[in-house]
């Protein structure tokens, strides 16, 4: 499997990028595996479908 080829237009050295997302990674995971981050992730993905569902709904009128 080969490495998307990613798509930087913002001036920023994609190094650079790549080195703030390493020092920002674990703290992300660490998040999202306490009962908070579990808990505000499953809150997210609620709201998220209902915002499709109603999408959806509105599409079909």
């Amino acid at each position: 499997m080969g490495r998307k080829k990613l798509i930087n237009k913002t001036g920023v050295p994609q190094h650079v990028i790549e080195r703030i997302a390493r020092c920002l990674l674990p703290d992300i995971q660490t998040y999202y595996e306490s009962e908070e981050g579990q808990r505000e992730f499953a809150e997210w993905q609620k709201q998220r479908e209902e915002t499709q569902a109603k999408d959806k709904e509105q599409r079909g009128k």
